[in-house]
């Protein structure tokens, strides 16, 4: 898409600590950054990587044009051999990230960026905006169509989102997380996200009657024809009126009507209500669109009562993940380099949750060679190589005499590398390859994990080397 230049989309303390690397000699002086997230929303089992496509344009395309140095050079706090180095400005980095559509789980990087100090900490605010916002509607849209049952949920929240760009990629990774299309036009025109729709209540009430406003509709779309059946009331008239027109304009010109859509009411009676008239009058391949405020608990409760509920459109609490708004994720500084040697780094907290893993670091996900199930996630040392033909022993990073050995396991590292030095070297998948890789990927999991409410605990643990590591960094830090 065509979008405003980005590059002054940064905290402004990414600005003046680099100023003050540059001037302290530090401009070149390798660092080693981690983004991960510390829980996952709504208390689920797993959340959803999204995002990397718009984090790779944005990495791209990054520099400072004419009107963003001169708007610095307003502040009057930062050297004019700065601001040069700013409009000569261009990216060396390293990145890795663990694809789109992967369930990723609490504290192990998904992104890792490498890299002169000053890129990697400048990058840091679009790293986490770009990731947090789809991988947490990802998330969302992907509770809620597992939700669904097997039945097609359609995305509806454009305008509720915050912001044109949250309609616009909230519908993206909507569709990665499982949605069959969107309401949101432009999301259809720029990524290929099936937009759909058919009519508001106001064109019901633009005719003098409901009917006639049915009729209008069935003869502008004949092979295509759902009709909103709640304006004046559902049972008594929508249903009615729609079957009357299915029989009058649709089934004569050799065409089947496609659904209903019922958009208020007590939607489980009603829905059941208006199955059995259109099963009656012979349409019993006339499907159900439910809308309305849905999430995940009301479409579960909804067929928990034998709603007949085939499509679900949702909205609000989609697009703007209502019940949890927020992600998470975080991104800290793991490593620097002193003489071509790795040197980790780590931040302590009061709060445990907030301490971090140290390193220069990498993913892998265990699966059983039997079942093709993921066992468990593992944080090693980069350098580290996992022997599959040996039986390994995971342990609790925290309660460390909780131990297991996995034997006939395959190990797949999760993070790939899409930047080397500066330049993309990754293409990213359609989004439909995307999307299909993100269902395959959650067919991994137990299904004990994909619980909606008190799912399992899937483990994330560190090996040997890398706990001592930490043990080791937090003895010494603890000592000063």
């Amino acid at each position: 898409m065509n979008r405003m230049n980005l590059a002054l989309l940064t905290d402004f303390y990414e600005l003046t600590m680099a100023n003050g690397y540059f001037h302290h000699g530090l401009k070149d002086k390798q660092a080693y950054f981690d983004m991960f997230f510390r829980r996952i929303p709504d208390d689920g089992g797993f959340a959803i990587m999204a995002g990397v496509e718009q984090l790779i344009e944005y990495l791209k395309t990054l520099k400072f044009d004419d009107t963003d140095i001169e708007y610095l050079r307003s502040k009057e706090i930062f050297s004019e051999e700065f601001l040069q180095y700013l409009k000569n400005f261009k990216l060396s980095c390293d990145v890795w990230a663990i694809p789109e559509g992967t369930p990723i789980f609490p504290n192990e990087p998904i992104i890792t960026v490498k890299g002169p100090v000053i890129e990697a900490q400048f990058i840091e605010t679009m790293v986490l905006l770009t990731i947090n916002h789809q991988s947490l509607i990802a998330t969302k849209a992907n509770r809620v169509v597992r939700a669904a049952q097997g039945r097609n949920v359609m995305e509806f929240g454009s305008r509720r989102a915050q912001g044109y760009d949250g309609a616009i990629y909230g519908a993206r990774a909507a569709y990665i997380g499982g949605c069959v299309g969107t309401a949101c036009t432009i999301s259809d025109k720029e990524f290929g996200v099936p937009a759909t729709g058919t009519m508001a209540h106001s064109w019901i009430q633009m005719f003098p009657a409901e009917l006639e406003a049915f009729r209008a509709y069935a003869q502008t779309y004949p092979d295509n024809c759902t009709l909103l059946v709640d304006t004046y009331n559902t049972l008594r008239s929508g249903v009615p009126n729609a079957i009357k027109i299915f029989n009058e304009e649709i089934v004569p010109k050799g065409f089947r009507p496609k659904g209903i859509r019922i958009d208020s009411g007590d939607i489980a009676y009603l829905s059941k209500e208006a199955r059995r008239m259109l099963d009656e009058a012979g349409f019993q391949d006339c499907k159900i669109v439910a809308s309305n405020a849905l999430d995940e608990s009301i479409i579960r409760d909804l067929l928990i009562e034998g709603a007949c509920v085939d499509v679900f459109g949702v909205g609000e609490r989609l697009i703007t993940s209502r019940s949890e708004p927020v992600f998470g994720g975080v991104y800290k500084l793991v490593a620097v380099e002193e003489n071509g040697k790795v040197i980790p780094k780590i931040k302590l907290s009061d709060n445990v949750g907030k301490i971090t893993n140290p390193g220069y670091k990498q993913v892998w996900r265990l699966f059983d060679k039997e079942t093709g199930k993921a066992l468990a996630d593992l944080i090693t040392l980069n350098e580290e190589v996992i022997d599959e033909g040996k039986p390994y022993e995971l342990f609790d990073p925290e309660y460390t005499w909780k131990r297991k050995t996995v034997t006939n396991f395959v190990a797949k590292k999760l993070q790939v590398k899409i930047f080397d030095k500066g330049n993309c070297i990754y293409q990213s998948p359609k989004l439909s390859e995307i999307k299909s890789y993100c269902k395959e990927q959650i067919c991994t999991l137990w299904d004990e994990v994909k619980r909606l409410e008190n799912p399992h605990k899937y483990y994330v643990d560190l090996s040997l080397p890398l706990w001592k590591m930490k043990k080791e960094l937090l003895h010494e830090y603890s000592e000063e």
